[in-house]
């Protein structure tokens, strides 16, 4: 039976990581490429004594989504025998699960080329062309967000206790003379992760990052969010106290999936 912290790091997995897939879909002209004509969906799920636990990716022609749970059906399926395993496969550990559908190769191998393509994510991960930079970045910024929220919907302790004690509050994420922002809605134990500039309100804290060159080191924790802060790599907009809590937050979730 997966525990409570197994079923968590899926969460994130499922729900915050696999989600920014379609960064690449969309701003890496190979990868979009690659996809532009496919029409299928890739199943990746792990047996446990409560159900099913998974999510599936649906390619649709240059469209993207990502479903939660088990799909209809499937053109290829990852099968894993716990949900441990899952996770392991997906922190980019050597995990070898069933493979349905293996016969379609020419799926197969875009799909395990995108995996690969997945791993840019992982902290250890040197970006070696602006390109690939600038998708760690993004992709990164999109999945710490999502992953935040879905900390506190799967009952973090320490996420859920944030939430709860704070009124309506907008934490900010965007790069300088990028077209990269996000963010995280909190409200009374509620919370919501976005794309792009939260208008509607003024951020509690908005964590600017000066470049692409500069939010790396911060996004990857070879630095501190408040050493980034002494040094320019990150301007915080908004209370001090705050922004390192949400620095701390996103350590955890760093712990998670790696």
């Amino acid at each position: 039976m997966a525990t409570e912290k197994d079923l968590l790091t899926a969460r994130v997995f499922c729900r915050a990581v696999l989600p920014v897939i379609k960064v690449m879909l969309e701003d890496d002209p190979k990868t979009k490429a690659k996809f532009a004509k496919v029409r299928a969906v890739v199943q990746f799920v792990a047996k446990d004594h409560d159900g099913d636990v998974g999510a599936y990716l649906d390619f649709d022609n240059g469209a993207f989504t990502v479903g939660q749970g088990v799909a209809a059906r499937a053109d290829i399926a990852f099968r894993f025998s716990t949900v441990a395993k899952m996770n392991a496969m997906f922190a980019g550990k050597p995990v070898l699960p069933r493979i349905q559908g293996m016969w379609k190769v020419g799926l197969l191998i875009k799909v395990l080329g995108l995996l690969m393509a997945l791993k840019i994510l992982m902290p250890n991960a040197k970006p070696k062309t602006p390109l690939q930079a600038r998708l760690k970045v993004k992709m990164t910024l999109y999945m710490v967000s999502t992953a935040l929220s879905q900390l506190n919907k799967g009952g973090h302790p320490d996420m859920v206790e944030w939430c709860a004690k704070q009124p309506e509050r907008i934490y900010q994420w965007s790069v300088d003379g990028e077209d990269i922002a996000c963010y995280l809605r909190v409200k009374a134990g509620k919370s919501q992760a976005g794309r792009g500039m939260y208008t509607r309100r003024k951020p509690m804290v908005h964590m600017r990052f000066s470049s692409i060159d500069n939010a790396l080191p911060v996004l990857t924790n070879q630095i501190d969010t408040l050493q980034a802060m002494k040094t320019g790599l990150v301007t915080n907009d908004g209370s001090p106290e705050y922004g390192a809590q949400i620095g701390d937050l996103m350590l955890k979730v760093a712990a998670l999936v790696t």
